[in-house]
């Protein structure tokens, strides 16, 4: 997204959802999921660092955009982001997409498998007292 048009109107009718780095605003619009970025300079004086920051969002972004809901996300970077990892910026970036719902949950692998009721043994009639 780069209209101007189109973050208002994702700031307006959309939802957000907000970490110390970073806020995201979501339009469920039904069209391909698109991603615009906010990265001013308050939040990092140096073009290069809002660019680390801009890079690092994009490729999270392209990663997860297979899973993502259809819709306009745009992302507005807060101060704290500068002194964020990558590695931690977009694991902030998939926490707020699966808070907003639009990114399912990853699946955690098990060591068991999820219980059945026909696998699980009848519970031993116990005797009952006094007779015994």
């Amino acid at each position: 997204m780069r209209a101007r048009t189109e973050f208002d109107r994702v700031f307006a009718q959309g939802r957000r959802i907000a970490s110390p780095q970073l806020a995201l605003h979501w339009l469920r619009d039904g069209q391909l999921p698109r991603l615009g970025l906010a990265v001013s300079r308050k939040v990092d004086p140096t073009a290069v660092g809002r660019n680390r920051i801009k890079r690092s969002l994009r490729e999270q972004f392209r990663q997860s955009r297979a899973a993502l809901a259809p819709g306009a996300y745009v992302v507005v970077a807060r101060a704290p982001a500068t002194q964020t990892s990558n590695r931690e910026l977009r694991a902030v970036f998939d926490a707020l997409l699966q808070r907003a719902g639009a990114l399912p949950p990853p699946e955690t692998p098990g060591t068991m498998p999820a219980p059945d009721s026909r696998d699980r043994p009848s519970s031993p009639s116990l005797p009952r007292p006094g007779t015994g």
